[in-house]
């Protein structure tokens, strides 16, 4: 009797426990909302296979804690809200309701019953809508009865994020366009200044407007690819040429996201950390600004300036184009003489300049032709400026400015731009004069070279100059012999005239020395001109070991100087130009980040190698910087490193000891290693430990004195992430690909070697580039890193004798007198 009535017991709590279930979408997870079961703030609705959640949110971070009713992931631990409701309505409090009307429409209501939202739609009663929430995130109003129309669904009504299965795109039926609306901040998902999506031009382009006026745009689509976007596949385009384009994809392991500051990212769900990773930024350099350049110019992000206007074209403005304003553009040299069909005019009619690997203007108009016919055709029209030719687009045709031209280094189509006939042979000819013009200015400029050696020595007096180095080179820091007619010297005239009297225009930075100034040499020749600062601690010593060091060296990645000029008070120092600047330019700079992806700093940290690897042991002179960082490795063209700098360098002779000691502690707070900045002792593995710490800082995009989270620097934030088995974690957001997450942790492990506390435990830089070039290297665990950076007082602290310390990264001096 006792085990009937317990069974019926258990019977009765069932039912009641099924019964309170079935009022909690919460408890089943159920994901459809009918009329009889609205859900409150404290509700959700769970898609079938547990990928989306839908309900009120409060955005992370936000201190308004306004409620907003949405759609998000629901396996990742961090909120990543993908659409939301009553964007620019949100309930006040936690009274929030969810439920479907008697209109039959799924709406959102405060406490006080106030429609806040609704999908607006007609339809039948209540009683015949659902709302579901489906595990692709779509959330649809559908019909309940035996036909299940859906009468809304928010695919239809895309906010933020582009969701596979979701298509942008226009309807020229139904005039819509949909497009992607960026957040106002990344805690207000009120409507933001962004929107993205198909510009309804004869060949599609994915856009960017901020506030209609366009940002960004990927270049047409041609078939597999926009063509500004080639290294970004997975894209569905359908196209009928009448108005109606969608675009759409289906690889559910990545989402597009516009942010509230207009960039768009790809982000792609990682299976080992249930998190989102950002992939590929669809807006990546300073040239994919809309425009950045103006009508008639181009634009490469490798080049300095990256805004040039095309053959047969000068700027505007010339003042304006001068100061960096290049949004103007350009005009013809030389105007369009028409050859019309009728016969109209005499002579040659107008040609085309042709410009390689090309991100073509936007507004290109459609056109049949094939193409043999499709030069002809723009030929045959008097407002064609300019045509190209695709397999995948087929002839494209341009009237009026060309705007948005960018050049691509691997990428892009030839673009061929009208110009005059009389402009092309006026082209031809500038080059045979200019060449000839060259060859006899170097003729002249030898001549004049002749004249100086022949000149009184009383005028320039350089064995004076040089007889001094055993004088100011108090520990013998450059040990041999410098014969003066080896190297160049140049007037402080000269100097001055060719960078314009050393004006602030032409100044390219400044460090410990003094400023560098860029300016031309009568010949033509750019070049860099550091001059000496009256108020730098630096001085002829440094200058002199600069020009003995450098002068013995050649190597691809170390920076030749030219010359030198001592005159009066006058230090000078002249190096080739390096149109890029410095790498610390492009890792700290977030406007810049974007401009060197994975594979271009890789290409660095191992140039950075090669060079230190010829200093110390490839070289006549075995050669220790002491002053190696990222102000001092410089861009070439084709952002290929070289080191700098080396005014504070140390040469060794054969017969020395490779480890040395000195009481003067010269170098860079953040780069030095302990042994060096405490106790005064240096080696190449004090060069090591730099390179380890400038691997870290390409990697991350953050400077070691950079304070991370828990107060960390950046060598004691890579070593948790290391031990947490996140290295790849480190990476810059901007430029992080999954497909070299492997080769990332890989040089985040190599960097952590190469600071580790005992300069005997750091590899040299030999091993390091093998360790870098050899795929599966079998890589020896790392010690913890020397967290200098956290050791301000202690360092002066430990010098028993007087010292000076300049403890800013960016400076190119720092002294401690140790031990």
């Amino acid at each position: 009797m006792v085990v009937l009535v317990n069974t019926r017991c258990r019977f009765v709590l069932l039912l009641l426990a099924a019964f309170s279930c079935f009022s909690l979408k919460l408890c089943l997870g159920e994901d459809s909302i009918t009329f009889s079961t609205p859900i409150k703030d404290s509700d959700t609705l769970l898609s079938k296979s547990g990928v989306f959640r839908f309900g009120f949110f409060t955005p992370v971070n936000s201190t308004a804690r306004l409620r907003y009713v949405g759609i998000w992931y629901d396996k990742i631990p961090v909120q990543t809200v993908v659409w939301v409701a009553n964007k620019d309505t949100p309930v006040k409090d936690t009274s929030g309701v969810v439920s479907i009307s008697e209109d039959g429409n799924l709406v959102v209501k405060d406490g006080r019953n106030r429609l806040l939202w609704s999908t607006n739609v007609t339809s039948t009663v209540a009683s015949n809508t659902l709302v579901q929430l489906m595990d692709t995130g779509n959330l649809r109003l559908q019909d309940s009865r035996s036909n299940g129309e859906t009468l809304w669904e928010s695919f239809k009504h895309p906010y933020n994020t582009f969701l596979p299965g979701m298509s942008l795109g226009t309807n020229n039926r139904t005039r819509e366009n949909l497009k992607l609306s960026s957040w106002r901040t990344y805690d207000d998902p009120s409507t933001g200044n962004y929107t993205a999506g198909l510009a309804p031009f004869a060949y599609p382009e994915l856009l960017i407007w901020k506030n209609n006026a366009p940002i960004w745009r990927s270049g047409p689509w041609n078939g597999q690819h926009f063509m500004g976007l080639p290294d970004v596949d997975g894209f569905n385009l359908t196209n009928d040429y009448q108005g109606t384009a969608s675009l759409s994809y289906s690889n559910d392991s990545f989402m597009y996201h516009l942010d509230p500051d207009g960039v768009m990212y790809q982000r792609r769900l990682s299976t080992s950390t249930r998190g989102l990773r950002i992939g590929a930024n669809i807006t990546s350099t300073a040239c994919d600004a809309y425009g950045e350049c103006g009508p008639f110019a181009s634009c490469s992000s490798r080049e300095v300036p990256p805004c040039n206007c095309v053959k047969g074209f000068v700027p505007r403005n010339q003042a304006e184009w001068n100061d960096g304003n290049w949004t103007k553009g350009c005009v013809r040299i030389v105007p369009l003489r028409c050859k019309s069909s009728n016969g109209g005019g005499r002579g040659k009619g107008d040609g085309f300049l042709k410009l390689q690997k090309m991100k073509v203007p936007v507004s290109a108009e459609r056109s049949l032709a094939n193409e043999q016919d499709c030069p002809k055709q723009c030929l045959e029209n008097c407002s064609c400026t300019a045509y190209a030719y695709d397999h995948g687009i087929g002839c494209m045709l341009w009237s009026g400015s060309l705007v948005d031209m960018q050049s691509f280094l691997a990428n892009g189509i030839d673009l061929y731009i009208r110009i005059a006939h009389s402009e092309k042979k006026h082209s031809y000819l500038a080059i045979v004069i200019g060449a000839a013009f060259v060859a006899a200015a170097f003729l002249l400029l030898a001549c004049q070279k002749f004249k100086k050696r022949s000149a009184p020595e009383s005028r320039r007096r350089p064995e004076l100059m040089f007889s001094r180095m055993e004088e100011v080179t108090s520990e013998n820091e450059s040990p041999y012999i410098f014969k003066p007619n080896e190297f160049p010297l140049f007037e402080f005239q000269v100097l001055a005239k060719s960078t314009d009297y050393f004006s602030h225009m032409n100044k390219l930075g400044q460090g410990g020395f003094g400023p560098v100034y860029k300016g031309k040499l009568p010949e033509g020749q750019e070049i860099a001109v550091k001059r000496l600062s009256r108020a730098s601690r630096q001085g002829l010593e440094e200058l002199m070991n600069e020009v003995v060091v450098i002068s013995k060296l050649q190597h691809r990645n170390l920076v030749r100087v030219l010359g030198c000029c001592i005159e009066g008070e006058e230090r000078l120092l002249v190096y080739e130009y390096m149109p890029n600047k410095s790498l610390d330019a492009y890792i700290f700079d977030p406007s810049k980040q974007k401009i060197l992806d994975w594979k271009t700093r890789f290409n660095i940290m191992e140039g950075i190698s090669r060079g230190l690897l010829y200093l110390h042991r490839d070289s006549r002179l075995k050669i220790i910087h002491r002053d190696l960082k990222a102000s001092n490795i410089l861009l070439d063209d084709n952002l290929n490193p070289k080191i700098s700098d080396f005014g504070l360098a140390r040469v060794f002779e054969a017969s020395e000891d490779e480890v040395a000691e000195t009481r003067r502690v010269v170098g860079t707070y953040g780069y030095m290693s302990p042994e060096y900045a405490m106790e005064g002792y240096f080696s190449e593995k004090s060069d090591v430990f730099s390179l380890g710490v400038i691997f870290l800082e390409i990697i991350s995009g953050r400077r070691n004195s950079h304070k991370e989270e828990n107060n960390h620097n950046l060598l004691a934030y890579a070593w948790n992430l290391w031990n947490d088995g996140e290295a790849a974690s480190l990476a810059n957001p901007i430029f992080f690909d999954e497909c070299f997450e492997k080769e990332i942790a890989k040089c985040v492990h190599i960097g952590l070697l190469c600071v580790q506390e005992l300069a005997n435990d750091r590899p040299n830089v030999s091993n390091v580039i093998w360790m870098l070039t050899t795929e599966n290297a079998n890589l020896p665990e790392a010690k913890q890193p020397a967290f200098i950076a956290r050791r301000e007082v202690s360092v002066a602290g430990s010098s028993d004798r007087s010292s000076q310390m300049v403890t800013i990264n960016d400076a190119s001096l720092t002294a401690v007198t140790g031990r």
